[in-house]
């Protein structure tokens, strides 16, 4: 797998010095260097998974007619028959001739890099680099994103920039090496303004230091993909999500917020998931006014106050997340709020599990509710007729 850019494969006069790139150009290979920064569960990727698929099957059938195959029986004497060669092709499933459709002769590795040195393929987005050192296209993201067109990845190598972006086109924003060397901060001003219909954001450090109140990133409308990222805020909350935006946030650490972890609230959607959320100064993740957002497989923990905190009439659904040590309950619900929750451990939390009261409602399935300090429930009498449980544990 070719997965970033060696120049030392590129040219031909270094690599003929260099024994071991000789050895490495003489091997087939797959080129994932545009996909790298690729979500895996995109057809680009599915379809870079299945061609890599052929050419180890077709390595394998290579190896098998080429000789003979040896056989150990018991462990006790060595046999060797001729390999067999089939009469005819075995009949194939559409998934494999369609994955077949896909391939193309193999190349030489260095047939490949010789390409690559030319234009860019058709596939591959437009890409700005931003350099702190002036190495690359800007020295800011700022300048990066007005220079962009829609659809333009803008890659950002590891510095301190200390701008708040504003995001009005689709981009992607993706940081070039580990995840700590590459920080973006602002102060008087939210990190990252998102306000378009499409676009994606990984690998960044993303800190509000404070001046007013601000939100780290402000997700204000579309779908916004953000991965791996570590988000902090010392103004309000670290993320908040409103006016029906529906991102997806996963693998993200969300924490030490001067506000929530997560707001959702004004019609917010989005999917979060197998994010850490924790150490936040008021609750890990807060739904209200309408918001309706999926929670799965994230850790909600050692927040000051509540875990989650669904409120005036908001909903959600969350499933399969641990959310534990926090200092209130694990889960507040209060004023119409009607969430649901399937499969998750509550544990740990210095309250009740669960805190349902001023007519909160909600539908609970399958959690397992044992071990917090004040017991598994607490149901107020307005609010135990809106309330559905079954299958939980306590």
């Amino acid at each position: 797998m070719y997965y970033a850019n060696s120049p030392l494969l590129s040219d031909e006069a270094r690599r003929k010095s260099d024994e071991l790139a000789q050895i490495i150009a003489s091997r087939e290979y797959a080129d994932w260097r545009d996909l790298r920064f690729e979500p895996h569960t995109t057809p680009d990727v599915g379809k870079a998974l299945a061609r890599m698929a052929i050419q180890v099957r077709h390595a394998l059938e290579r190896v098998t007619t080429a000789g003979k195959v040896t056989d150990t029986n018991a462990g006790a004497r060595t046999k060797t028959r001729p390999a067999i060669r089939r009469s005819r092709a075995p009949r194939r499933s559409a998934r494999e001739k369609a994955a077949d459709s896909t391939e193309s002769e193999t190349e030489s590795v260095t047939a490949q890099i010789a390409a690559r040195s030319g234009p860019a393929s058709k596939s591959e987005p437009p890409t700005l680099v931003v350099d702190p050192m002036y190495r690359g296209d800007h020295p800011t993201i700022t300048e990066a994103i007005s220079a962009a067109l829609p659809g333009y990845r803008i890659v950002v190598r590891p510095g301190l920039y200390q701008e708040g972006i504003v995001i009005e086109k689709p981009l992607e924003l993706i940081g070039e090496s580990e995840l700590s060397e590459i920080v973006i901060e602002a102060t008087g001003k939210s990190v990252v303004l998102f306000k378009t219909s499409m676009g994606r954001i990984a690998n960044l450090t993303l800190r509000q230091i404070g001046g007013g109140k601000w939100y780290c990133v402000n997700i204000a409308q579309g779908r916004l993909e953000m991965g791996e990222c570590d988000i902090t805020s010392q103004s309000l909350s670290c993320v908040v999500i409103h006016g029906g935006a529906d991102p997806r946030l996963r693998h993200n650490r969300i924490h030490d917020g001067n506000g929530s972890g997560v707001l959702a609230y004004g019609n917010g959607r989005g999917t979060l998931e197998d994010n850490e959320i924790f150490g936040n100064a008021r609750a890990g993740v807060a739904i209200t006014e309408g918001a309706n957002p999926t929670l799965r497989r994230n850790r909600i923990h050692d927040g000051k106050q509540t875990g989650v905190f669904v409120y005036e009439n908001g909903q959600g659904t969350l499933e399969d997340n641990e959310i534990f040590s926090n200092a209130r309950a694990g889960v507040t619900i209060k004023q119409g709020a009607n969430p649901t929750l399937r499969r998750n451990r509550v544990h740990g939390n210095d309250y009740e599990g669960v805190w349902v009261y001023e007519n909160g409602a909600g539908t609970f399935e399958d959690n397992d509710l044992r071990g917090n300090e004040l017991g598994a429930w607490d149901i107020s009498s307005d609010s135990e007729s809106n309330v559905k449980r079954s299958g939980n544990l306590e």
